[in-house]
């Protein structure tokens, strides 16, 4: 991601103000996680290759880090308006059209995301309720499940700040 002024996001040009949080910040969490999983696997590598034992833990650690990285990178893609979507339509509308759609977009992405953070609070209340713990290393299986929620509001509080600075155009 880049905050560079040049750069247009690839979808609507719809001409909004830049996030008040900077994107990078979820950049800065996103290359922290890939530098915790590349130190993870070249420790596991090379443990592997000279002592022929391997860090098997390390998988679950891995696939924990990975999920937070795309829920952070999911976040980072709303606030700089670099999220997907099909924009050969809606290049063709009018301005007002076009913000209308994206507006619609982004509610449809808000109740996907709301959905997941409502769910994923009560997946993981059961799981510290009932003590599930994770089948490699025996630690609390909420402590990962966690982070599902918590990103989730991360991700709509990204959400409904893009839509604030599309609708504030005042074309809508």
């Amino acid at each position: 991601m880049t905050d560079n002024a040049e750069v247009q996001a690839p979808g609507l040009k719809l001409g909004e103000a830049p996030p008040r949080i900077p994107v990078t910040i979820e950049g800065a969490v996103g290359a922290l996680i890939m530098g915790t999983l590349a130190l993870i696997t070249f420790a596991n590598v090379v443990v592997r290759y000279f002592t022929s034992v391997s860090f098997a833990f390390t998988e679950e650690y891995s696939v924990a880090l990975m999920v937070v990285m795309t829920f952070v990178g999911a976040a980072a893609a709303f606030g700089a308006d670099r999220h997907i979507r099909m924009t050969f339509f809606t290049e063709k509308l009018p301005p007002r059209t076009a913000r209308w759609v994206e507006i619609f977009v982004l509610l449809a992405s808000l109740s996907v995301f709301g959905a997941i953070g409502w769910l994923g609070t009560w997946y993981t209340w059961d799981e510290y309720r009932f003590e599930v713990m994770t089948p490699g290393l025996g630690v609390p299986s909420w402590y990962y499940t966690v982070w599902m929620p918590l990103l989730s509001v991360v991700i709509c509080l990204r959400i409904l700040g893009r839509m604030w600075r599309v609708a504030r155009l005042g074309l809508v």
